[in-house]
């Protein structure tokens, strides 16, 4: 046998501690993560990281969509970039922010919330109200423009996830389904269309059939809803000259007598991504961005991703929104409370769902609808609003969690928020 000297010895105990240091650090580096990272892993880690990864692509792609028009608008080719950049940086602590929120604060904020922000809708119409573009929905602070119905979108679904909550019961019989749930989101959804923004009208319309689709309502019980909408949609939407082009071109295409009447932008963003090809002309390279392409830093961005970035590129972008969805998806599925279920999957439809339809459009699948790609076109409003409503998500996600593990169930919170209310 080897005997074992002294140096051995020590040698092998130093080993040891230097493990036993490396152990600790990573745990505490763990501990420290959780604190300011407050997710539970799992579904809820991939929906933070898909987030985060599509805000900072945002920004850079911002800039490189903006850097023309900016420098050729007397600014500097770097403003576009900086204020997107602004809002990321300030929207990302208010996300870590929300998820830290205890989940009885979003119940107690819904009602007040949603009326908070048909509030600030209705400012709109006063002196306050600037129109941009035919469509009056943003508010003029004067150091800043605020796009109230991007967070009317975020009150709605914390509210519409609080009565059927509260309805848990309830929820499969029509009247209870509805009641208040149409009534409120009627008239939010109307102040939106007021301001002739059909756009964002039809992405709330979709996260409230959303909401109640994934709480629980019976199927039968959102079609006929769905229906009279749909009829209701085709007087609003004869009633404007614009519309009524966007939809005549997207069924008959565009003559050439057209090309600079109504058809200059969606052929322009056509030809953007079909010059990128397969693996695009570069970051920063492109041709559509100088004064070719209009609102190619916003609504027609994926018209520019595809074309710097190519078709490989585009198709990496429209995967991160389906690995999003994938995320909601198992956090709904997991989820027992009703609350839960409901805000998540109104927030799904919400932002999965409007990036579906921006896509859609920079394709030539739907007609022209004017609604940016949640997390990538540049603006402030939807940047934050979408941010915090993705921190919400988490928060609920980990009451939820919590509740599970502690043997609570939500039929236990239900009961505890009525007795409070009668108390």
């Amino acid at each position: 046998m080897n005997a074992t000297t002294p140096t051995d010895s020590t040698e092998a105990s130093k080993a040891s501690q230097s493990d036993g240091f490396a152990i600790r650090v990573g745990q505490s580096a763990k501990r420290i993560a959780t604190s300011v990272i407050p997710i539970s892993g799992g579904a809820s880690a991939l929906l933070f990281g898909v987030t985060m990864f599509l805000a900072i692509f945002g920004v850079v792609m911002v800039f490189a969509a903006s850097s023309v028009e900016a420098r050729q608008g007397g600014g500097s080719f770097i403003s576009a970039f900086m204020r997107q950049g602004l809002f990321t940086v300030l929207g990302i602590p208010m996300l870590l922010l929300a998820a830290r929120m205890p989940e009885p604060f979003y119940r107690r904020f819904a009602i007040w919330g949603v009326l908070l922000g048909m509030g600030l809708q209705l400012l709109v119409f006063t002196p306050l109200g600037e129109e941009i573009q035919g469509n009056r929905n943003w508010l003029n602070l004067g150091f800043a423009t605020l796009q109230p119905s991007e967070f009317l979108k975020l009150a709605l679904c914390l509210w519409i996830g609080y009565v059927l909550f509260m309805k848990s019961d309830r929820i499969r019989q029509f009247l209870h389904a509805w009641w208040p749930v149409g009534l409120v989101a009627g008239v939010a959804i109307v102040l939106v269309m007021l301001g002739r923004d059909f756009g964002t009208v039809v992405i709330m319309v979709g996260l409230v059939f959303g909401a109640m689709m994934f709480a629980g309502v019976r199927l039968r019980h959102l079609i006929a809803p769905f229906a009279v909408l749909a009829v209701l949609a085709i007087p609003v939407v004869l009633s404007s000259g614009s519309r009524v082009r966007r939809l005549q071109h997207f069924f008959d295409g565009c003559t050439e007598a057209e090309y600079f009447d109504g058809c200059w932008q969606q052929l322009h963003g056509t030809w953007a991504m079909s010059g990128g090809g397969l693996f695009g002309v570069g970051l920063g390279n492109s041709r559509a961005k100088w004064n070719w392409l209009p609102e190619a830093d916003s609504d027609y961005i994926f018209a520019i991703v595809a074309e710097e970035l190519g078709m490989i590129g585009a198709t990496a972008v429209l995967l991160l929104y389906v690995v999003m969805a994938f995320a909601f998806i198992r956090i709904i599925r997991e989820a027992q409370s009703t609350f839960t279920k409901s805000v998540a999957g109104a927030v799904m439809t919400w932002i999965v769902g409007q990036a579906l339809v921006n896509i859609a459009v920079v394709l030539g699948l739907l007609p022209v609808l004017g609604v940016p790609l949640p997390l990538v076109s540049a603006g402030g409003s939807q940047t934050l609003a979408t941010l915090i409503a993705v921190g919400v998500v988490l928060a609920l996600v980990r009451a939820d969690r919590q509740r599970q593990q502690d043997g609570e169930k939500p039929e236990d919170v239900i009961l505890s928020v009525q007795a409070k209310g009668r108390a």
